[in-house]
Parts: C-alpha cells; structure tokens; sequence
C-alpha cells in the first residue's frame, strides 16, 4: 500500500503526443463517467483528492498521469457515455482512447471500473472489445458494492464473467467500493503484479 500513497499528480496530457516519455511501466483507468473511477484511485492510492470526483459526471477530459516513482505511472481516461458535451469532443477523447490503448507501450494492463448496478453497458463492451483487440490485460471492478446487498453483488459478478466468456475475452473482475473498501488488496495485487513490483 505505501508504494501507492506515494502518488502525485505528473500531467495532463491532451493527446498521447502530449504524454509523459513511453518507458517504465503504466496501468490505465477507465469507465463510464459516473462509475466511480476517480474515487476507486483516490481510494486505492489512499489519497483523498488525487484524481478529480465531482458531481458532474466527465470532468476528466485529458489523459491524467500520476507517478509513483521515475519508473511507475497510473493514468485516468476520460470518461465516457454520459459526460454532457458535443459529439465531437467525445468522439475526440474516444480517439486519445483509442491511440493511447493501441500504441502505448509501456501500458501493462487496463482497469475498467463499472458501476456494479449498471454493467456491460454498450460503452463498456467497446472498450472491453478495443483492450481485447489491443491484446491488453483486463481487470474489471464492480464498484459502489455498498449500495447492493451481497447476494445480488455476486450474482452480477457471475452475470458479468458469463458475458465476457461469451465475448471470448479474458478477464479478471472483482466486487469492490470505495465507500467501505472492498476489494482494495486485490486490486493492489494486480496493480503489483502489472507494475513489476512482485
């Protein structure tokens, strides 16, 4: 945990031109604009204001980088599907998406945060469609568990696992909340097993 305290804010980037150099290793967060993906790395680096929360769904719109240290990086996407702004500003960040998915190569996995309530929606299919294509790890965090009682957070997670096997895509996923922290260590598991730190 203490590697992940150590996060501060590096930059936005508003194109991968704009990103920090392609060397060391990166895991990316991505998710519908009101999944809780802001607030799932706040709480898994434990650091309460590090990447933006606001009740306006989509205020992150440039590729945010925080360091861990001179080798290690997390990044937050934009988020996308809800985010009240013109077709072509969304179809503009599904292109730093899209570039950022395919050509970077010290990207070693992707995060995608789904609200437990609302999964796999068309939004999340594509980028689940697009990592796979890319031939990017997967892991999938069901977040806002609090808000579900434990027999219907399971069964979509089961739910959840059926439709990726179906799409033929290889995925981890997990039960998680920031509220109460469910599922932080395994996260932090992936999270070490993708920077190298194991």
């Amino acid at each position: 945990m203490s590697k992940y305290r150590r996060a501060t804010f590096l930059l936005s980037a508003p194109s991968l031109a704009h990103a920090p150099p392609d060397t060391g290793f990166e895991v990316a967060f991505a998710g519908r604009s009101n999944a809780g993906k802001s607030s799932a790395i706040n709480t898994l680096t434990d650091i309460k204001s590090l990447a933006r929360t606001s009740k306006t769904p989509g205020r992150t719109q440039q590729l945010m980088f925080f360091t861990l240290d001179d080798e290690h990086r997390l990044v937050d996407l934009p988020g996308y599907g809800y985010a009240k702004v013109s077709e072509s500003v969304k179809k503009k960040w599904q292109r730093y998406m899209t570039d950022y998915l395919l050509k970077r190569q010290c990207l070693h996995g992707l995060v995608l945060v789904m609200d437990i309530r609302h999964p796999m929606t068309d939004y999340d299919k594509s980028m689940i469609s697009l990592c796979h294509s890319a031939g990017r790890q997967l892991h999938i965090l069901l977040t806002k568990s609090d808000k579900v009682k434990k027999g219907p957070a399971n069964a979509t997670l089961y739910k959840v696992a059926n439709e990726l096997e179906e799409m033929g895509v290889t995925a981890s996923l997990q039960i998680f909340s920031s509220h109460n922290k469910t599922g932080v260590e395994d996260v932090h598991t992936v999270l070490d097993e993708w920077l190298g730190y194991t």
